[in-house]
């Protein structure tokens, strides 16, 4: 029987460890943009373009349109937002993305020596879009307060019955020194959590190797991690050092 205190585990995995704006899938466009509400200048659909081609979902039509999936958690979907910042001499635009808590993940300034104004602008979002990253999405949870919950019993569809791990029925793992739940987010990522405390200890994401991870610990940093011989292996990043091998042994 696999069971768990669960605080705010599930919702903290992103949370936590705070959002990238490549963390998602979806962004959100609105109709008109801060200081551009007479007149666009087209940013939209170039924006909207930028966006595409960086592996997004773009939905500029409203909540109204919003696939199942964004319906169901409203923090899976960015908000995008050109600001208009022109000084006299310059057209000047602020590229915006905010989460579902009105936070800025992601803010980077654009300016053009052009003086007509949809070139203008238009080359300024060119500008700010240069240190865009591509998307990668992850697992985003709705970061809302929640009380404690009681996991039910581990079945044979809560792990793939290809993987390794899926012999450890517990889902318990241990260093000797930390005890640790494997909690399956989805298909795709899983956590290892003290039961003790509300943030994860590790965050997995599968890579395109089977049964190798990305892997982003509770300090921020990213490493890889993998299953072998039924355990769960960390390479624990230490600075100039190079990595440590943490061997998670699979316990009852």
């Amino acid at each position: 029987m696999k069971k768990i205190s669960v605080f705010t585990l599930m919702l903290a995995v992103t949370a936590v460890f705070g959002q990238k704006v490549s963390d998602y899938k979806y962004i959100s466009i609105p109709k008109t943009f801060k200081g551009f509400e007479k007149d666009s200048y087209d940013l939209d659909a170039s924006l909207a373009k930028a966006l595409k081609s960086k592996g997004y979902t773009v939905i500029q039509e409203g909540k109204d349109a919003w696939p199942a999936e964004i319906g169901q958690n409203s923090c899976s979907i960015a908000k995008a937002n050109v600001i208009n910042s022109s000084s006299f001499l310059k057209n000047k635009t602020v590229l915006e993305f905010k989460d579902c808590n009105d936070k800025v993940v992601f803010s980077s300034k654009g300016a053009s020596s052009i003086k007509e104004y949809k070139e203008g602008y238009q080359d300024a979002l060119k500008q700010s879009l240069i240190s865009f990253p591509a998307s990668n999405p992850i697992a985003i949870v709705e970061t809302v307060k929640a009380t404690p919950v009681t996991t039910e019993p581990v079945t044979k569809n809560d792990v793939s019955s290809s993987s390794p791990v899926s012999e450890n029925k517990s889902g318990k793992y241990s260093n000797g020194k930390l005890n640790l739940q494997k909690i399956q987010v989805d298909a795709n990522q899983f956590i290892l959590a003290d039961s003790g405390s509300s943030i994860p200890f590790a965050v997995f994401k599968t890579s395109s190797k089977k049964d190798v991870f990305k892997v982003k610990l509770s300090d921020g940093s990213y490493t890889i991690g993998y299953f072998e011989n039924g355990n769960i292996v960390i390479d624990v990043p230490q600075g100039e050092n190079g990595y440590t091998k943490e061997i998670f042994s699979a316990s009852k």
